[in-house]
Parts: C-alpha cells; sequence; structure tokens
C-alpha cells in the first residue's frame, strides 16, 4: 500500500531544490521570481478540503500579483474541492483537469547485451552544452527559457546525478535521478527528435536502475507527465501505484495541455 504523503513529500522535496516553499495554513505557496513562467516553482499547492475558498484564492493572486508572476494552483483531492474549483472559475481563472501516474520500480535489473554503439556517461563542465542542448528541444520541458535555467540548477545541486547517452558518438540522450532519503526519482528523461524509435531511452533507463541497485537506494520513482508516457515506462520495469488527479488553474497564459502538445 502506497502512503501518498510519502509521494508528496519526495515531490516537495525535489522542488525545493529550485523554488521556495512557504507553508500555510491550507496549503503550500511555491515562487521562484527568477524564473516567473517556470510553472512547478510558482503555484498554490492544495491537497486537503478548504474553507473560504474566495479568501484563499485572494490571497494567492495578491502574492503573485505583487511579484509580476501569473496566479496559478495545483489542486488535488479534487473530489472535495468542488467549492474551491467553481470560486476559480467564478473568479476567471481558466481550469483543465490532469492524470498524473506514480510509478515505483520493481527493483529487478535486467540482464541487457551491451550495444557496442552506445556509451553512457556522467554530465560534466565538459559535456554539459551537450546535454543542454537535447533537453532545451524537449517542448513539454518549457523549451530554452525554462530548461535553460533550471538545468543549470539542478547541475550544481549535491542531490542529482545527471546521465548522457551517445549514440555513434553522438550526444542524443538525458536523463536525471534526484536521491532523497535513500530514494531516488528519475526526471528529464529525453531524446533528441531524430534519434528516436531506437530504444535508447530504454537503455539509459537499465543503466541508471543498475545504478540506483549498486548504491543501494530502497526505491526509485517515476513521475510521467501522461499516460502515453506511462505505458513507455511499464515496459522497462515500473509499476503503477497510483493515478494522481490534479487540477491546475491559471489566470493567463497556456495550460499544460498546450505545452505538451495535447
Amino acid at each position: 500500500m502506497i502512503n501518498l504523503k510519502d509521494v508528496f513529500s519526495l515531490d516537495f522535496a525535489y522542488l525545493e531544490t529550485f523554488t521556495k516553499r512557504i507553508e500555510t495554513s491550507w496549503g503550500s505557496i511555491f515562487c521562484n521570481e527568477s524564473q516567473p513562467s517556470y510553472f512547478d516553482a510558482n503555484h498554490a499547492h492544495i491537497t486537503d478540503a478548504i474553507d473560504n475558498p474566495k479568501l484563499i484564492i485572494d490571497e494567492v493572486k495578491n502574492f503573485y500579483n505583487d511579484r509580476k508572476i501569473i496566479p496559478r494552483f495545483y489542486i488535488y483531492n479534487l473530489d472535495a474541492q468542488q467549492e474551491l474549483v467553481d470560486q476559480l472559475k467564478w473568479d476567471y481563472f481558466r481550469f483543465e483537469e490532469l492524470i498524473h501516474p506514480v510509478q515505483l520500480w520493481e527493483q529487478q535489473v535486467m540482464e541487457k547485451e551491451k550495444r557496442k554503439e552506445i556509451s553512457i556517461e556522467l554530465v560534466t563542465k565538459e559535456n554539459y552544452s551537450e546535454a543542454l542542448y537535447i533537453e532545451c528541444s524537449i517542448r513539454e520541458f518549457g523549451g530554452k527559457a525554462v530548461r535553460e535555467k533550471a538545468l543549470e540548477v539542478e547541475f550544481n545541486h549535491p542531490s542529482f546525478i545527471h546521465y548522457l547517452l551517445r549514440y555513434n558518438g553522438i550526444a542524443c540522450t538525458t536523463a536525471c535521478i534526484f536521491i532523497n532519503d535513500n530514494r531516488a526519482r528519475m526526471e528529464s528523461v529525453a531524446t533528441l527528435e531524430e534519434y528516436r524509435g531506437q530504444g535508447l531511452i530504454g537503455e539509459l533507463i537499465h543503466y541508471i536502475q543498475a545504478e540506483v541497485a549498486k548504491q543501494g537506494l530502497k526505491k526509485l520513482w517515476v513521475f510521467p507527465i501522461n499516460e502515453k508516457i506511462e505505458k513507455v515506462y511499464q515496459k522497462y520495469g515500473f509499476k503503477t501505484v497510483a493515478k494522481l488527479k490534479m487540477g491546475h488553474a491559471f489566470l493567463a497564459g497556456r495550460s499544460i495541455r498546450e505545452i505538451q502538445g495535447y
């Protein structure tokens, strides 16, 4: 049985590597004024049902408006949040509902024959620009304006390990793990478009799983951005242990679905 509080605690630990978390009586506010267009770095997070939604909405709007950041909410436990959702719509927030799968590696390291055309290395100062190029090309990551700053923060943070895969010497796939309290979370899995469909992501995932096992980490999580990506990870030993229904409310700009191309 998965404790969702553990899932959220890992998510908060990850977020706090690149944004400031402000605890409130009703939830949390995340803010990074240097990355105003980065949704995950700037949103109010609400999990439990709340009273006086109008007061909370006004508090969040004032907080972000003072910093010239678009106000937005990530809302969980949606079945108990109808009053809040209705009030947000009344206050001219756009609203979308998303399903976020939560997957856990089943800790089976598969034996694979090494492909001579593939090599995998850590991201260092020497190959950093190659990794950055790959990740900035991924639309779902928010584009260059977001990913350029985010990767710099991650690369200099001790809790992240970044990996780069080369195919016939060409850097074309990246991924990283975030480590917190003897558990890991896989992030930033990306392949250049022209190199997709050749099993490169699977090669890198298997390599990371072997590294996680070698380090003795107890769990390896992944939070795919949608159910299509969820099916990809299922092929590589990840089991879906929960599906979180999330509401995203925002006053302006693009929706998450629009960024992801859906």
